[in-house]
């Protein structure tokens, strides 16, 4: 299992029946394809679709339905399309509950930093901002590291996306919560031990006597 599928597995875990979420572009997309067993969750996207489930089998994609990534994604029966402007307005008036989001840096207070690296070419901000402050919960699903440097930092180095901290972050090596204290270390991923999330996060953690290893769903 490859550290993206340890994300999306784990994140999983966090869906809830009749929830409706919103899945950012790249890696938290693969979040539907573990959606538990008997589970029914509506996935929004932002360019205007609610009703999508993982990407067809090849050979089956219709080039009209795609996610605001441009990947493909399938259309459950029921599945509801419209402008941008409705979709933003689901998001902007908290009809969200849960938006899972990447992002390039995560520091000690829980702001994340996902839509530009100064210096190279963005192609626009996309709807982060609007999702981390509109969503009732945003969890952040990253690689630990980039490049061997840490992701998860204590001050950002790069532009903040939201003054608003985020309510989880998901690597493959740990599950880490935001809190008033600062970020608490939850579960540690398989195979992975607590010296390993130290010695490869750049910000303090707030780690309990016990560290529960992460469970991860199966779809």
């Amino acid at each position: 299992m490859d550290a993206k599928e340890i994300i999306a597995r784990r994140v999983a875990l966090e869906l809830r029946d009749g929830m409706l979420v919103n899945l950012g572009i790249g890696l938290p997309t693969l979040v539907a394809r573990f959606v538990p067993m008997g589970m029914s969750v509506a996935f929004q996207s932002e360019n205007g679709l609610i009703g999508f489930t993982a990407p067809p089998p090849e050979g089956m994609a219709n080039r009209d339905l795609v996610d605001a990534g441009g990947g493909f994604i399938a259309a459950l029966p029921g599945a509801a399309s419209f402008d941008s402007a409705t979709s933003f307005a689901l998001i902007r008036g908290g009809h969200v509950d849960l938006a899972v989001l990447g992002a390039l840096q995560v520091d000690a207070s829980g702001r994340l930093a996902s839509w530009m690296i100064p210096g190279k070419f963005t192609p626009g901000m996309g709807g982060a901002m609007d999702l981390v402050v509109g969503a009732k919960r945003v969890i952040v699903a990253m690689q630990h590291a980039a490049k061997g440097a840490p992701k998860i930092v204590e001050t950002l180095t790069l532009p903040p996306t939201s003054a608003r901290r985020v309510s989880l972050i998901v690597t493959e090596f740990a599950a880490i919560e935001p809190t008033d204290e600062g970020l608490a270390l939850r579960e540690r991923a398989p195979g992975v031990s607590v010296s390993q999330i130290l010695a490869n996060t750049g910000a303090r953690l707030i780690v309990a006597e016990e560290t529960p290893e992460m469970r991860l769903g199966c779809g």
